[in-house]
């Protein structure tokens, strides 16, 4: 398609000389602007993507994908109810759980937290806690007296495995003397840590028959909580599942009750590509800019280029070649630097919070222990294809502008 000799003279314009050095100058930035909006491009869009997927495997391995209330007051009957659930098409698990709203104290330190009463089997089976234990072991769990807090909360409370905390509700009794809130003393048996700040300071579980006892439920719980195959399919299991309670209950699935928060993460997403695709835009306008600069420098060259026989294609290609080589350029190594900071980001972080003394990133504000990447080779892929696109649109226009000069008028004014 291209000729040796449409090669050599493209290659030939973008080297450096000393009467057009300011025009490679430009080149030169230009590459740089569209290797270094193409990189950023990949790696924010990775770390987005890392986010959305960390925090939705943490939310959602620890919270169920849907969960299942009766349509008055608690759920009677809950473990027939539960195998009903389980046999539905699609279900992985069904487990009835009790949750409140509680104040862990501790040394004289308080802290608000959510409490879970769930059976010891149930709570075993969870691979989000039963995977991360740090200390204590899950199979004291069980006893009436026992409690299983996340490392945050244990940190701010400053307890730890044989420690006794007191928990209070305020739901309290009431008595001649007026309400009393509930206390009762628990003791830590296991501490996990599932590297999501906001659980891990603020979930607590204790023995489902605890829970009973504790919040005054009877023989109840408050919802049955079901984990699905395909979490993308709560909606249809949702619907089995009401049918196989003939609507006699309420289903509420994790896409309803997280939707602000994804939809706000979508949302940060499509902008914050919006704005660093102006990056890569930018610098394709710098593109145009040097290959007109190039082309008016050029003018004689052209015009003897022309009278020795070289037809109006043969110029148009040489420039072509020229700016397109600094956008095939550019997007290759913002490609590798993008694909290597993302793979790595993590380690640079700690490298830089190393370096510098300072908190990066803080897992109370962020809700992770880590900064997060996923790479998506459909994204990188779109991303590298825009680059290219807007290098080589960017390259027409001088190039078309570079072929329409007359020969005659170049000689003249030279």
């Amino acid at each position: 398609m291209f000729s040796a000799f449409e090669w050599m003279m493209a290659m030939r314009y973008l080297r450096a000389r000393r009467r057009e050095g300011f025009v490679s100058v430009i080149a030169w930035f230009s590459l740089l602007g569209i290797a270094i909006g193409v990189a950023t491009l990949i790696i924010v869009m990775s770390v987005m993507n890392g986010f959305r997927a960390e925090l939705m495997d943490r939310i959602l391995g620890l919270n169920g994908h849907l969960n299942v209330y009766a349509d008055v007051g608690a759920m009677t009957d809950f473990d027939a109810k539960a195998q009903t659930a389980r046999g539905v098409a699609g279900v992985a698990s069904a487990t009835p759980l009790i949750e409140g709203q509680v104040m862990v104290t501790h040394s004289g330190v308080a802290r608000g937290a959510v409490l879970r009463g769930i059976k010891s089997s149930d709570l075993g089976a969870r691979p989000m806690i039963a995977g991360n234990i740090k200390s204590g072991n899950l199979e004291e769990f069980g006893a009436d007296d026992t409690i299983v807090i996340g490392t945050q909360l244990a940190k701010r409370l400053g307890a730890g495995v044989g420690d006794r905390i007191s928990v209070i509700s305020p739901k309290g009794q009431v008595t001649a003397f007026g309400t009393v809130p509930r206390m009762r003393a628990f003791r830590v048996v296991a501490l996990y840590s599932i590297g999501m700040y906001e659980y891990d300071s603020g979930f607590a579980f204790i023995p489902l028959h605890a829970a009973q006892i504790y919040f005054q439920m009877g023989d109840t719980v408050n919802n049955l909580e079901v984990f699905v195959d395909n979490p993308a399919k709560t909606d249809a299991v949702g619907a089995r599942i009401a049918d196989a309670f003939k609507g006699r209950v309420n289903v509420m699935d994790w896409q309803k009750t997280n939707a602000s928060f994804f939809n706000a993460i979508q949302v940060e997403r499509n902008v914050m590509f919006l704005i660093l695709t102006l990056i890569i835009l930018v610098a394709a306008f710098n593109i145009i800019s040097s290959l007109i600069m190039l082309v008016k420098d050029k003018g004689r060259d052209i015009a003897i280029l022309r009278t020795m026989g070289a037809t109006r294609g043969m110029i148009m290609r040489v420039f072509f070649l020229a700016g397109a080589s600094i956008g095939v350029i550019g997007t290759t190594a913002g490609f590798g630097l993008g694909l290597w900071f993302s793979l790595n980001i993590e380690t640079i972080r700690q490298w830089i919070q190393s370096a510098t003394g300072t908190e990066l990133f803080a897992a109370e504000i962020y809700f992770l222990s880590q900064l997060p990447a996923k790479v998506d080779p459909a994204e990188v892929a779109s991303t590298v294809l825009m680059g290219l696109g807007l290098s080589f649109l960017a390259t027409i226009y001088p190039a078309w502008r570079a072929a329409r000069l007359d020969p005659a008028e170049a000689l003249r004014y030279e």
